[in-house]
C-alpha cells in the first residue's frame, strides 16, 4: 500500500499543476452596447448617468411614436427641408418643439455661413407657438473655431425667440478634401464641445451637444460635458445609448404634413434624473 501511495502523489501533483488557467475575461467591467456599425464594447463612464429607459416603454403607430413617461415631439430641420408650412406642422401634433439649422461651416475651406432658411423657420415656428431651438452644424477642429461658431450663432439669435437649447453638431464628413474627414483627438474635440457650449452659456442660453452613437462612445469625452444636456441620434423604436440624454434623434425618415419629403423626428424627455 505504502509503494502504492508513493506512486501515485507524483501523479496527482502532476495533474494539479498541469491544469490551465482559467482566462481573463477581456471585457471584464465593460459593458456591450449597440453603435452606428454594430454591437461592440465600452468601458462605463465612472459617475456618468446611465439610461433607464426600457424599450416596453414605448409604442409606435404609423412613424408616431409615444413614451409611458412624459415627453414632447419635435423635428429638427435646415434648408434640406425647403418651405415649411408651420401652420400645417402645428396642426399635425407632431412637432411641440424645433430644432432649426442656423448655420453652419463648410466642410472644405472652413467658411461659416447662415443657413438660408434659418430666418424664416424660426419666424414660422415661433408665430406657431413651437418651441425653438437652434443648432449649429460644426467642423471645427480647434476650440478656438468653436468659439468663434458659437459667437456667429450670438449674433444670429438677438431677434428671436429661443427657448430651447443652442446646439453643438460636429459630424465628420468622409469625403476627400473635407477637413474633417478625420477624426480630431478625443481631448481636442471635446475641448471643442466645451468651448462652443461655455461661450453659448455665458450669453444666457441653454446650451447642449448632439452626436450619434459612435461620436459618443468613441469621440467625446461625455464624462467631462456631463453639465450640458445631450441630443442623442439613435433610429430605432427605443433609445438605445447606454447614458441618459435629454433629447433623441429616432428617425432620419419621418413624415410631417407641412414639410415636404423626409424629416428627422425627435423625443424631449421632460424629466431626467440624469440632469
Amino acid at each position: 500500500m505504502k509503494k502504492l501511495l508513493l506512486i501515485l502523489l507524483p501523479i496527482a501533483l502532476l495533474c494539479a499543476c498541469g491544469a490551465p488557467a482559467a482566462a481573463p475575461d477581456p471585457h471584464a467591467g465593460m459593458v456591450q452596447v449597440v453603435s452606428g456599425s454594430g454591437s461592440t464594447w465600452i468601458t462605463p463612464i465612472e459617475g456618468l448617468a446611465v439610461n433607464e429607459r426600457s424599450a416596453a416603454d414605448f409604442t409606435q403607430v404609423d412613424g408616431r411614436l409615444s413614451y409611458a413617461g412624459p415627453f414632447r415631439r419635435g423635428v429638427d430641420v435646415s434648408e434640406h427641408q425647403g418651405e415649411i408650412d408651420w401652420p400645417a406642422v402645428k396642426q399635425s401634433g407632431m412637432a411641440d418643439f424645433a430644432f432649426i439649422r442656423a448655420g453652419y461651416r463648410g466642410y472644405t475651406q472652413g467658411l461659416i455661413q447662415e443657413d438660408p432658411f434659418f430666418r424664416r423657420n424660426a419666424e414660422g415656428a415661433s408665430a406657431e407657438g413651437i418651441d425653438v431651438g437652434i443648432y449649429f452644424f460644426s467642423q471645427a477642429v480647434t476650440p478656438f473655431e468653436a468659439v468663434e461658431e458659437a459667437q456667429f450663432l450670438l449674433s444670429l439669435l438677438a431677434d428671436y425667440a429661443v427657448t430651447f437649447p443652442v446646439v453643438y453638431d460636429w459630424e465628420p464628413i468622409m469625403a476627400g478634401g473635407s477637413r474633417t474627414e478625420t477624426i480630431p483627438d478625443r481631448e481636442t474635440l471635446t475641448d471643442c464641445a466645451l468651448a462652443f457650449c461655455q461661450t453659448i452659456e455665458s450669453a444666457g442660453y441653454t446650451a447642449a451637444v448632439y452626436f450619434y452613437r459612435d461620436l459618443g462612445y468613441f469621440s467625446y469625452d461625455l464624462g467631462r460635458l456631463a453639465a450640458y444636456p445631450f441630443w442623442v441620434g439613435a433610429p430605432g423604436d427605443a433609445p438605445d445609448f447606454y447614458y441618459a440624454h435629454d433629447y433623441w434623434q429616432y428617425s432620419y425618415t419621418g413624415a410631417v404634413p407641412g414639410i415636404e419629403g423626409d424629416v428627422d423626428l425627435d423625443l424631449y424627455f421632460t424629466s431626467q434624473a440624469a440632469k
